[in-house]
């Protein structure tokens, strides 16, 4: 009963007291019994009568009650009482009503919205509940649309042109991406907010004013940390099924065995994001033809690994596949990439240092890189000056020499500093020279430094330097620092401040450090050639996640390189004034194809690998935090009456024209 009682107070509202229902209700009888009653009057017969007297023999008789027979008057009377008796009640439903008359619809299109855990997906389901909203828009309302992943994108500025808002939506295309909030707010803040700019294309907006801000989004962001929302008002709109469960590859890789670089294995990660132990199939392929298949109990909410002997394959692309997935379909497949061994190239240029020359020449030097070893004179040969600046080599080492201009190659100075200006002291207010340094710490977790003991090694004197920004401290003494890696925009600089073997002023030479009679000095120089000849013993070269910037070398003097995506976009690239091809265009997954020539030379892979977007289960608590305000999952819009008695006095009035037509043109039925 009280369900029934709900019902109609949810659906109904009268607008007249009990006793005027009374005086209403008894409208349609009485238009009943009108049709009942005979007229009283002495009928006169005329010749002209005898043709008509059907048709008007209802309204001329001489009883007080006649049969009541089928009449669409009546009927049609009857519908008019009986809509205006219904829109007295009120009738209506539960519906929504957009929030404000200024609108900015952020539309999450990252990796995880293409679950299709709702609907076709997450994505689709945000832009149909978008297009409803820009329907319930009214005159002078003004709407702006934002896609965003790892980064925001303007789809449509403010407008009240709800054709054009709904075409710009549905452009909106999705992403592999992962997901992050700031970059969307603060374009939404550009316009909400006085006294703070935006740009978009031509136009500079520099006047804000209040808006309600819609999310729409499953949450798989972080929380946004210092950030003010101002005449925002935020609504977040949670998308995404509960019980939604996936399962997805997170990793794909492959190494050469250690004890033999003939042989590889490829390795891989699958997480189980359901609340269910899982049993899934791992198939690998080899140039699209199956090759190993494997079983893997995963347990819920945990991650496997599983590994494949690939035995003596040399070169291809791998591809593994995980079945059944769940409802996200990007992470259920991953590539990888398998090259032959390459080694890098080194360029030693030394006056003639007994210990470099022996380090750089060790077997294992040998498997790493290519070594060419050459006289200081080199570095104003005209060949030299254009490999360098070509990008010929991996690595440079400049032993007690510098060159004029930095090489387009990773380099490591011993004895000499960069001609850079950032690593060098203002020789008026700092000594050049550090006299007897005590070796106080060492970075022993970086690459360059990774089994090194330098306990009972000695420097005689060192050139005093400064690390440039970005720089990282490996080696420090009791006068100043001693040994340092930086960047140098794609490239690394090392630097030993410390010679190796010093000069004196006729020339003769002498040991300034009693380093090279320590084992840690070669197993330095293999370091060295190991992070900045490249690590080319790795045959994978390498996966990046969508969306990704990638900087490509050539070992050849091409100007141009062809990457072809794995849908068959190609893009040409020319060679940077650093040597470099760089390529953006990273937002597909599979295989990319890198041709010189119109030859394929090289080969990389893009994969989702983000454990947050392959956890597709909506944010828990459904509220979000940007800045100090936790904003909590609603509805689209705001729930509101919709009333229907206008409606139904319309449909009355509609009724009534048609009544009167028939009843005015009745003698044509």
């Amino acid at each position: 009963m009280s369900g029934l009682l709900s019902w109609w107070t949810d659906h109904f509202t009268p607008m007249l007291s009990w006793w005027q229902w009374l005086w209403v209700l008894l409208v349609p009888p009485a238009i009943v019994l009108l049709y009942f009653l005979k007229l009283r009057r002495q009928p006169l017969e005329v010749p002209s009568t005898y043709l008509w007297r059907k048709s008007i023999e209802d309204l001329h008789v001489n009883s007080i009650w006649q049969k009541l027979r089928q009449n669409l008057l009546l009927f049609l009377q009857l519908l008019i009482v009986g809509l205006a008796i219904f829109a007295l009640l009120r009738p209506g439903y539960r519906g929504s009503k957009l929030i404000g008359d200024r609108f900015i619809f952020l539309v999450d299109n990252s990796a995880s919205m293409n679950s299709n855990d709702v609907a076709e997906s997450r994505l689709a389901e945000s832009k149909r509940r978008v297009a409803e909203m820009i329907d319930q828009m009214r005159s002078g309302d003004v709407a702006m649309i934002v896609s965003f992943s790892d980064r925001a994108r303007v789809e449509q500025l403010f407008t009240d042109n709800r054709r054009e808002l709904r075409r710009r939506l549905d452009a909106i295309e999705p992403t592999h991406r992962s997901t992050a909030l700031g970059e969307a707010l603060k374009v939404a803040a550009g316009l909400a907010n006085p006294g703070r700019q935006f740009e978009f294309g031509e136009n500079r907006i520099s006047e804000g004013l209040p808006a309600t801000l819609y999310i729409f989004s499953d949450g798989k962001f972080p929380a946004v940390q210092g950030f003010s929302l101002g005449n925002l008002k935020p609504v977040y709109v949670p998308l995404g099924n509960p019980e939604s469960t996936n399962i997805g590859i997170t990793s794909f890789a492959v190494q050469r065995a250690e004890e033999n670089t003939l042989r590889s294995q490829a390795f891989a990660r699958i997480e189980n994001n359901g609340s269910q132990e899982a049993k899934v199939t791992a198939t690998l392929l080899h140039d699209g033809r199956v090759i190993d298949a494997d079983e893997v109990h995963v347990k819920a909410g945990e991650g496997s690994g599983v590994a494949f002997d690939l035995r003596d394959l040399a070169s291809g692309t791998l591809e593994l596949r995980v079945s059944p997935g769940g409802n996200l379909a990007s992470d259920d497949r991953a590539w990888a990439v398998v090259s032959s061994p390459r080694r890098g190239k080194v360029l030693l240029v030394t006056p003639g240092n007994d210990a470099v020359v022996f380090a750089v020449g060790t077997p294992r030097a040998s498997q790493l890189a290519e070594v060419v070893i050459a006289q200081p004179s080199v570095l104003d040969a005209k060949d030299h000056l254009q490999q360098a600046a070509g990008g010929a080599y991996d690595m440079i080492i400049y032993d007690q020499c510098q060159p004029k201009e930095m090489p387009q190659a990773n380099t490591l100075f011993i004895g000499r500093l960069p001609p850079l200006a950032e690593w060098g002291f203002d020789a008026k207010t700092a000594p050049d020279k550090i006299k007897g340094p005590q070796i106080m710490d060492l970075d022993s977790a970086h690459p360059l430094m990774q089994l090194i003991d330098l306990g009972n090694v000695h420097f005689a004197e060192a050139i005093a330097m400064k690390l440039p920004a970005g720089g990282t401290r490996l080696i420090d003494t009791d006068a100043g620092l001693l040994f340092a890696v930086a960047p140098r925009e794609n490239f690394e600089d090392a630097v030993l401040a410390g010679e190796i073997v010093g000069a004196d002023e006729k020339g003769g030479k002498y040991a300034n450090t009693d380093w090279p009679l320590r084992l840690s000095f070669p197993v330095f120089v293999l370091n060295a050639m190991q992070y900045l000849a490249g690590s080319r013993q790795a045959v994978d070269t390498g996966s990046i996640t969508p969306g990704r910037l990638l900087s490509l070398r050539s070992d050849s003097h091409t100007q141009r390189l062809t990457v072809r995506s794995p849908s068959g976009r190609s893009e040409v690239l020319a060679r940077t004034k650093g040597g470099m091809f760089h390529y953006a265009d990273t937002d597909e997954l599979g295989i990319y194809q890198i041709e010189e020539e119109k030859k394929p030379t090289q080969a990389f892979a893009v994969n989702l690998f983000d454990s947050a977007e392959s956890d597709i289960r909506p944010r828990a608590e459904n509220t979000i935090k940007i800045g100090y305000v936790d904003v909590a999952g609603v509805a689209s819009s705001e729930s509101t009456r919709r009333e229907l008695w206008r409606l139904l006095l319309l449909a009355s009035f509609c009724v009534l024209l048609v009544e009167w037509f028939i009843y005015n043109r009745r003698v044509y039925l």
